[in-house]
């Protein structure tokens, strides 16, 4: 059998002190040059508002704790094993429970499994014995985190897909259920489309429509979130550009500068979550912090980027989801895919969500209502599958 073998995280001290070296010898820019009131969302128009980043630049030097976010990897269960010549790394919780489900997930951009460590022992062991168990698969993507960098081309979806099969299979999980969103449920939607023979089914965050659609029967709020899409990727999607096609120029910053990989990040979790003021409205400080400093530390600033390179459009027009499948829509995410198109992707789809709250990181954003979100929907999937 393969191996797989046990890893422990564990930085450096030198390292942790270059980091806080690096934070206060930091040369930032000048404020931005609009209205900077003291709330509201027009303060990140330019991006990151100075104030803003400057907070988090000092609490991530002065008061930041990463020792405690590796215990909490430890605690979990952490793995790595070799797939197609590349090191994987995974977390895996193995339920105590005798009629818990293998359960896949995969994290996306500017993720990783950090997205995950507030849910996973409540999908593993669920304090309400009705509800149902899982045996959690969390695997970091090829470039993100503790996972070997691709040194060639090739890495994109397709290909990760086919190594989370073989993952799943070397822990013996011959059939599992999987969950992602963002790149994480482009490799869920391929999973489902792929490998029926593996996937019991799907849940995602990130449904994607064949392209070309046409918006005739949709109705007033579907035809809006096909216009906030588009409206998305038109006039929002420069740092997806960026990475799609220069992927190594922006990759020296965020490998080189703690506040340049801050910052680039830290945009995100500003722009894509449902808050009005400030991403910290519902995402923990320490939680966005043990994302960027997890990159930071594996210095994997221009390899995670490269999944851009490899997949941006990349998803097969043709390929059709026939395993049973749950898709929730949280309204302030960057996709958001009708249903009617949806279910020309998905051709089983057992339950449709639409949340009232929760945007891009819906795991970190609201913790609780995405765990029963996500047990609601793979219910439907497994009672399905039977």
């Amino acid at each position: 059998m393969p191996d797989v073998h046990a890893f422990a995280a564990h930085a450096t001290d030198a390292d942790l002190d270059d980091l806080r070296a690096r934070l206060a010898a930091a040369r930032l820019p000048e404020a931005e040059t609009i209205d900077r009131a003291a709330s509201g969302p027009r303060r990140w128009d330019q991006g990151v508002p100075l104030a803003d980043l400057a907070e988090v630049v000092d609490y991530w030097r002065t008061g930041y704790d990463w020792r405690a976010f590796e215990a909490r990897l430890d605690r979990i269960g952490q793995f790595r094993t070799v797939v197609d010549e590349l090191g994987i790394h995974f977390l895996h919780r193995r339920s105590a429970r005798p009629d818990a489900t293998p359960l896949l997930l995969t994290h996306g951009w500017p993720g990783s499994v950090a997205e995950f460590v507030d849910v996973i022992d409540e999908l593993a062991d669920p304090e309400d014995a009705d509800a149902p168990a899982f045996h959690v698969v969390a695997p970091s993507l090829p470039g993100f985190g503790y996972s070997d960098k691709p040194a060639t081309t090739g890495w994109g979806t397709e290909k990760i897909a086919a190594a989370w099969v073989e993952l799943m299979r070397r822990l013996g999980y011959d059939r599992f259920a999987a969950h992602g969103g963002d790149w994480g449920g482009v490799i869920t939607t391929i999973l489902g489309g792929r490998f029926p023979e593996s996937v019991i089914g799907i849940h995602t965050t990130t449904a994607q429509a064949p392209p070309g659609l046409p918006t005739d029967g949709l109705t007033a709020p579907e035809r809006k979130w096909a216009q906030e899409t588009r409206d998305f990727w038109r006039d929002r999607a420069a740092y997806a550009k960026q990475q799609a096609t220069r992927p190594q120029t922006i990759g020296y910053s965020l490998v080189d500068s703690p506040v340049g990989l801050l910052a680039w990040i830290l945009d995100k979790f500003a722009e894509w979550t449902d808050t009005s003021n400030s991403p910290f409205e519902t995402i923990s400080l320490d939680r966005v912090l043990d994302d960027v400093t997890l990159y930071w530390l594996t210095r994997t600033g221009a390899s995670a980027a490269r999944i851009y390179y490899e997949s941006h459009d990349s998803l097969d027009p043709a390929l059709r989801v026939h395993v049973p499948s749950a898709i929730s829509v949280y309204p302030r995410d960057i996709e958001k895919c009708p249903r009617p198109w949806a279910q020309e992707r998905f051709r089983r789809i057992v339950r449709w969500g639409s949340p009232e709250t929760g945007g891009h990181f819906p795991s970190l954003e609201v913790p609780g209502f995405f765990v029963e979100d996500l047990r609601e929907g793979l219910a439907a999937v497994l009672a399905a599958s039977h």
